[in-house]
């Protein structure tokens, strides 16, 4: 039965090892040439690709073993229901749930605030990824309900990006699209995407290929608005200090 849930992972070791390998070869280049680390440095780094190498790999696997199949069959269950429409806050709470434990998420926050200085604060800016996520995920289980066209939510979303990057600190413009790319990470698109696709199955008149894609897309849109709408709060914070 444990044996089963290593089925394939021997293909997984190999793509993980193919995504590292162009980072190894890059950081193995400016060492040689530009950064010279010391020995010591080194040998913690090479530490680090190796769990970094065992921890992918694992957790990928258990994303094929169990993640994957449990979202699809709970997306399954709840999109056959005639209460379909539970989709939508259950979305919301397992998008703020996932998003939490996302690690791409975690080392943004963490970025964030040691490059501000402190000003930015890594929970508040944690918060603010994950309500982002959770409406996108709300919003994209509405999307497959009610068979809303993807552009419908991503050009005026987009426009309204666009519109609030002019009226935030300069700084935040970047972290909030940034944010979006960090929000779409391995725990989101796994569980969630499943979830989506399986729900997408069992509505009538819905199409997996067309109303169950695009979740991603959608997840990776609302941070950005979110971490705007941040920005725009703490533009006005530092206008009012100054003042």
């Amino acid at each position: 039965m444990i044996l089963n849930l290593f089925d394939g992972f021997g293909d997984v070791l190999i793509e993980v090892a193919l995504a590292l390998t162009p980072i190894a070869v890059v950081f193995a280049f400016f060492q040689i040439f530009v950064l010279k680390f010391p020995k010591k440095k080194i040998i913690n780094i090479i530490k680090g690709v190796i769990i970094t190498f065992f921890g992918l790999s694992f957790f990928l696997q258990g994303v094929n073993a169990g993640f994957m199949p449990v979202g699809e069959l709970m997306g399954m269950a709840l999109g056959e229901s005639e209460y379909s429409w539970v989709l939508v806050p259950i979305g919301f709470l397992l998008g703020f749930a996932v998003t939490l434990a996302e690690p791409s998420v975690h080392v943004l926050v963490d970025q964030v605030e040691e490059a501000s200085g402190g000003h930015i604060n890594k929970k508040v800016m944690l918060i603010t990824v994950c309500i982002g996520v959770s409406i996108s995920v709300a919003l994209a289980m509405l999307r497959v309900i009610k068979g809303i066209p993807l552009w419908y939510i991503l050009i005026p979303g987009y426009i309204i990006a666009f519109v609030l990057a002019k009226f935030v600190p300069a700084h935040f413009v970047p972290i909030a699209f940034d944010s979006g790319s960090a929000a779409t990470g391995p725990m989101t698109v796994t569980l969630i995407l499943a979830i989506v696709m399986g729900a997408a199955k069992q509505i009538e008149g819905r199409d997996p290929l067309i109303d169950g894609f695009g979740m991603t897309t959608i997840v990776a849109l609302a941070p950005i608005l979110t971490v705007l709408l941040l920005g725009f709060l703490y533009g006005r914070k530092e206008k009012e200090t100054d003042g």
